[in-house]
This record gives structure tokens, C-alpha cells and sequence, in this order.
């Protein structure tokens, strides 16, 4: 079994995941995940109001807004200020689609809530974590609003390098894997996107399945950590 530095994890662990929750006091649903080093406050907002394409329809919208702050990387970047890169645009719309699936839109009336995945240090995965974890901000801000989720949404990146399949992917992984994947995958294992790439080698059907069933594995593991915090929420 292959083990992995700096870690030593197998290649179907996943890094150590941990979520703070209630670290904003103003947002109706705030969550920080810790997916290894890579670290992402996302927070929930609901404003009494729908885009105009939406209004008068009775249904409500979720979006999201996505950042890395300047120093969540080795080199500090630039803020996004008058407009966002298109990495940072794909990533937001990615993040939308993901966790509309977690309520009929018709239940939040016309009202919306807006995500906001801040990065504060990134190893890779920046993605896969913010989905993570606004599943749970998002549960705790719907709950708040007297109504339930639908269910829950993860997501994990995959990716193959000499052949071998390897699961959640730090920075020095998934800048020199074979093949990059990331899987969005609900509580009901049913698929919401997936995104694959073959960076250095082209790979086939078979890869695919294997890379697939990982994702199916960790995605497993990411949804009962999200359901006991979630759990953990409603107590309150």
C-alpha cells in the first residue's frame, strides 16, 4: 500500500477534517473547515430579496462567492477587487450548483442566500473544501429559517499518478498528478458535476470507475462528519 508523504496516509485517505462552527456572529450560518492545511470560512447570508430575473415566481436562489486571500498561498496574490479571475468565477458557479440541490428553491419563498467560501490558506482542494463546508453553513442558516435540507452535497478531488489512484489531494499532488478529477456528489451518492482533466496522461474507462468508486468512499466519510455537526447544530 502506497503511503503518502508528508503525511503517510493510504492512497484512499482522506486528510483530517475538522469544522468549526458559529465563528461568525453576524451570518445566519457560518462554518470553518479544516481539510488538512487547507483551511475555508463559509458563511451563510439570507436577504429578503431574488434576483429581478427571479421575481414574482415565489421561489428563492442560492449563489456563492468565492476568494483566496492574498497570503493563502506560498506567494502572496493580488485581491480580486473590480473582477474576478476566470478560475474564481467557474469555482463560484460550481459551488451554486452544488448546493441548490440541497432544498426546493420554492420552500425559501423569494429570498436568497449567498455563500461566501473565503479561502485563508490553501494546500489544495480549495473547491472540494468550500462545497464541504458550506453544506453545513448552509444547513445550520436553513434550519435557522425554520426549514430542512433536502440532504447533503461533498466533494472530493481524485487523481492518478504511475498508475495509482490517489484520494484528496494536497498541493504537491495535484500539481504533479497524471490525471485531476473532482467529483460533486450528493448524500444519495448521485452525481452533481464532475470535473476531470488529463493533465500528463490521457486515461480510460476503467481509470474513470476507479477513480469514481474512491470519491464514492470518501464522500461517504465526508457526509457522516457533515451530518453529526449538522446534527449538532439543530440542538441549539
Amino acid at each position: 500500500m502506497l503511503k503518502r508523504e508528508p503525511t503517510g496516509r493510504s492512497e484512499s485517505e482522506l486528510r483530517p477534517v475538522l469544522f468549526e462552527t458559529d465563528i461568525n456572529r453576524y451570518a445566519e450560518g457560518s462554518v470553518l473547515i479544516k481539510l488538512g492545511n487547507t483551511h475555508v470560512i463559509c458563511t451563510a447570508s439570507i436577504e429578503d430579496k431574488v434576483p429581478e430575473w427571479l421575481k414574482g415566481k415565489g421561489q428563492g436562489w442560492i449563489t456563492a462567492e468565492y476568494s483566496m486571500l492574498p497570503r493563502s498561498t506560498h506567494t502572496r496574490s493580488r485581491r480580486e477587487r473590480e473582477k474576478v479571475s476566470g478560475r474564481t468565477h467557474e469555482i463560484q458557479r460550481l459551488i451554486g450548483r452544488a448546493l441548490r440541490v440541497m432544498i426546493d428553491l420554492k420552500r425559501l419563498g423569494e429570498r436568497s442566500i449567498t455563500m461566501d467560501c473565503d479561502v485563508i490558506q490553501a494546500d489544495g482542494g480549495t473547491r472540494t473544501a468550500s462545497i464541504t463546508g458550506a453544506c453545513v453553513a448552509l444547513a445550520h442558516a436553513l434550519a435557522r429559517m425554520g426549514l430542512k435540507h433536502s440532504g447533503t452535497v461533498s466533494a472530493v478531488s481524485v487523481g492518478m499518478k504511475g498508475g495509482q489512484v490517489l484520494t484528496d489531494l494536497d498541493y504537491n499532488e495535484d500539481s504533479s498528478c497524471d490525471v485531476d478529477m473532482n467529483f460533486v456528489i450528493t448524500g444519495e451518492n448521485r452525481l452533481v458535476e464532475v470535473q476531470g482533466t488529463a493533465e500528463k496522461a490521457a486515461f480510460s474507462k476503467t481509470d474513470l470507475d476507479l477513480m469514481y468508486d474512491h470519491a464514492l468512499r470518501a464522500a461517504a466519510v465526508l457526509r457522516e462528519k457533515q451530518l453529526e455537526v449538522i446534527a449538532s447544530l439543530k440542538s441549539r
